[in-house]
């Protein structure tokens, strides 16, 4: 069976895509974020992080939790442990990890969160049936993903519907489903 790839990810990892990710998830805080709080003192574990985008986000409004962040990218963790050090966030460790083979024991976290990983994954199911291995009896989980196909703008532009049809075929080419 195989895991998953830093390879694996459509956007790569230039400084670009940080920038991109940070821009994301300030533009959609109060959209996605409002009401993700979490029962304290919980243990959060948080898959696919990147560079710590939406990490920081959320461990900010649940500052009596302690959350593990894992993503596959040593680079990308790097950048998201400076980010939480920057910021003064000191509920957040960062660990290399892979969705498919969580190095957790079963029933290790209160809480699962995840924001948009599943996209980028091949078999998301079995993706989330490792996820709720390792969540506790009674925990719960968010799952927070985008859905490309259903981008339309107005007035009507072909070459954006185009650019998100291309997002879409790499994705699909690599695995994913967007």
């Amino acid at each position: 069976m195989s895991t998953s790839t830093a390879a694996d990810y459509v956007h790569g990892y230039s400084g670009a895509e940080a920038q991109r990710l940070r821009d994301q998830a300030s533009a959609l805080d109060r959209l996605l974020h409002h009401d993700t709080l979490f029962d304290p003192p919980g243990l959060v574990l948080e898959v696919g992080c990147g560079t710590g985008a939406q990490t920081v986000i959320v461990a900010r409004q649940n500052a009596q939790c302690r959350f593990v962040s894992l993503d596959i990218s040593r680079q990308s963790l790097t950048t998201a442990t400076q980010r939480t050090h920057d910021l003064g966030l000191s509920n957040v460790t960062f660990e290399v990890g892979d969705v498919y083979r969580l190095p957790f024991h079963d029933g290790a976290f209160d809480h699962v969160f995840v924001c948009f990983l599943l996209e980028h994954l091949s078999r998301p199911t079995e993706a989330l049936r490792s996820l709720r291995r390792v969540l506790k009896p009674g925990g719960s989980i968010t799952v927070i993903e985008g859905d490309h196909g259903s981008a339309y703008y107005h007035p009507r532009s072909d070459a954006a519907q185009a650019t998100i049809r291309c997002l879409i075929d790499l994705q699909a080419a690599m695995g994913g489903n967007s």
